[in-house]
């Protein structure tokens, strides 16, 4: 792999700069690894364009010292028939490396993917979808195409600049010399200015995610964008982040013609230099007319691989730029550390909050002290005003956050101390707001999972009420769904939500406003879904209505991330002083159901 020596001479200080797993470990050893293959091929390619200068040099001399016609036509022809090889052989190398370009940029795109399913919540608050979308496609499709030119253009440039330099030395020394002292020169230039466009370059990536960022959210509100009256500010916006990409572009790609301005003005020397060394050796009579064309051609052939080189640095540059930002990336890790595996144990575990703190990032404590212990098998009814902490008791169960201070318990194991596999495999939780993905129902159903057979998927969704409507679809389990479940009413993915919690079995079922202002008649198969959820399972049903909590063992109600409240609710509902009397009391004189809102009771007809 001696080839690769011109391009490590430039890429060498992007190597050095500190511990860099994914630019040292993807980078070169993934290189080395898919392009041993072609080094038979580079090699021929780069033998065959050397080969092409010396029939032309014969050609001239055969010419000009009388040669028989026979003789130049043998000659013609052998430089036609190596034409049409190294044509073929650039052909299949092009084809070969666009192969090693999207094969290995792909294997990146699955790293980078799984690296972000593992970070914390914490992570994905901080960035939109469009900008982690542009992070692991558009990033990673700029060093696609690098890889892929890089195999055919690099490796063979560098070969066929160390053959033209071999050959001019074996011309003439002096000859040889002096174009080796120029390639270097050329090199040392390009690798000074190598790094001029970088920083622009990276900026220009962030713009454009910014601008993908932008995108996705408004894309995915349109709905209440429309509603609002909002479409002009929306488009003010756009113009702005396509004005900030337009600029950051425009700088970039000026900043980038350095190297291409650097090659051009090298060259013009070169030329005159190969001009000036053959009219002196011919004159002296040390050349053929020949040889002279020989070394000006050889000085043409040297601008094509330091032209490829510099075309590469500048795609390099483009490179350099992602290679930082998926470095970047990589270099996040989650806050969350999986835990050393102590096991949980089986059946319905318990759930204990031991003075429990907790905030988002560096916000204002939203729990404060919080404790509680609820024993296997028994449901606890959340109730609290919005903003008082009920779906952070939920997130921290399943462990989506750490708890700032204190011990979230699961069974009288610390979760943390637990794997994050195993945990999420034992907390099931259904919300008000169901992500359905485009896909089939059965990969809805069990999220992708091929091992779940249908039987158990038929078996389930008779349980939850669901089996009319599969009847009522065109192709049962193998119906389509549309991107956020269009076609499905509220109650409908409600169902496929409890249908999920169902398959995987939970020993903790959390129920985050899972029938929230829903209709009558669905409301009443939610209810039949919640009993059989629960049988059995230890649960903890977060709610504002009053009525969603009366199957529940215990009451506990949050105020300010505080336990205001908490208690068996028979005796709870029995004491005249508590709160949660109050609130039932206050329910029953107007004959509703009622919510808790922010400033007090809320009444539903």
């Amino acid at each position: 792999m001696g080839s690769l020596s011109a391009f490590l001479f430039v890429l060498a200080p992007q190597l050095r700069k500190g511990p860099m797993n994914l630019a040292q470990r993807q980078y070169t050893d993934m290189l080395v690894k898919y392009l041993r293959p072609q080094r038979l091929r580079l090699v021929a390619l780069a033998l065959l364009l050397l080969l092409n200068p010396q029939l032309v040099r014969r050609f001239i001399d055969t010419a000009t010292q009388g040669g028989s016609v026979a003789a130049l036509l043998s000659i013609a022809a052998l430089f036609i028939a190596v034409a049409l090889a190294g044509q073929v052989l650039a052909v299949c190398a092009t084809y070969v490396g666009e192969w090693v370009g999207w094969t290995a940029t792909n294997v990146l795109r699955a790293d980078l993917a799984e690296h972000c399913l593992e970070l914390d919540m914490t992570f994905h608050n901080e960035r939109t979808p469009g900008e982690l979308i542009e992070r692991i496609d558009g990033d990673v499709n700029t060093l696609s195409n690098f890889f892929s030119r890089f195999v055919v253009l690099v490796l063979g440039s560098s070969l066929l600049l160390v053959g033209v330099l071999v050959l001019l030395f074996m011309e003439d020394w002096r000859v040889g010399l002096a174009l080796t002292l120029f390639t270097m020169l050329s090199l040392f230039v390009l690798r000074r200015v190598r790094d001029v466009a970088v920083p622009h370059l990276t900026a220009e990536r962030q713009a454009s995610a910014e601008l993908y960022g932008f995108l996705e959210e408004r894309l995915a509100g349109m709905g209440d964008l429309r509603a609002s009256g909002a479409g002009a500010y929306v488009m003010r916006r756009f113009h702005h982040y396509m004005r900030n990409l337009f600029m950051k572009g425009r700088r970039a790609g000026m900043m980038s013609t350095v190297v291409w301005v650097a090659t051009n003005t090298l060259f013009t020397f070169g030329y005159g230099l190969a001009f000036a060394l053959g009219i002196i050796f011919y004159r002296r009579g040390m050349m053929t007319i020949g040889t002279v064309y020989l070394i000006w051609d050889y000085t043409y052939l040297l601008r094509r691989p330091i032209e490829e080189l510099t075309n590469q640095l500048q795609d390099l540059q483009k490179a350099t730029a992602s290679i930082g930002r998926v470095r970047e990336l990589y270099n996040i890790q989650s806050s969350l550390k999986d835990g050393p595996g102590e096991p949980l144990p089986a059946g319905a575990p318990s759930v204990e909050f031991r003075e429990v703190s907790f905030g988002y990032g560096h916000d204002e404590l939203v729990l404060r002290d919080l404790s509680f212990r609820l024993e296997p098998g028994e449901v606890l009814g959340l109730l609290g005003r919005t903003g008082s902490g009920k779906s952070t008791v939920a997130r921290l169960l399943f462990r989506l956050y750490d708890p700032a201070e204190g011990e979230v318990r699961l069974g009288g194991v610390d979760i943390r101390r637990a794997r994050l596999a195993d945990l999420r495999g034992r907390v099931g939780m259904v919300t008000q707001q169901v992500q359905l993905f485009q896909g089939t129902v059965r990969d809805n159903l069990t999220l992708f999972d091929p091992e779940i057979p249908d039987q158990r998927i038929l078996n389930v969704l008779q349980e939850v009420g669901l089996s009319q409507w599969l009847r009522s679809l065109p192709e049962g389990l193998d119906t389509k769904l549309s991107p956020g479940g269009a076609g499905l009413s509220a109650g409908e993915a409600q169902l496929v939500a409890f249908a999920r919690v169902f398959l995987r079995e939970p020993s903790l079922v959390i129920l985050d406003e899972a029938s929230s202002r829903l209709d009558p008649a669905t409301e009443q198969l939610i209810e039949r879904a919640v009993d059989r959820l629960l049988d059995g399972r230890t649960g903890i049903i977060i709610a504002h209505r009053l009525a969603t909590v009366e199957r529940a063992d215990y009451i506990l109600v949050l105020e300010g991330g505080r336990v205001l409240e908490h208690g068996r609710r028979e005796q709870l509902a029995a004491d005249p002083d508590s709160h949660y009397s109050s609130l039932l009391r206050s329910a029953g004189m107007r004959g509703t159901d009622a919510v808790l809102a922010d400033d007090g009771l809320e009444v539903l007809a």
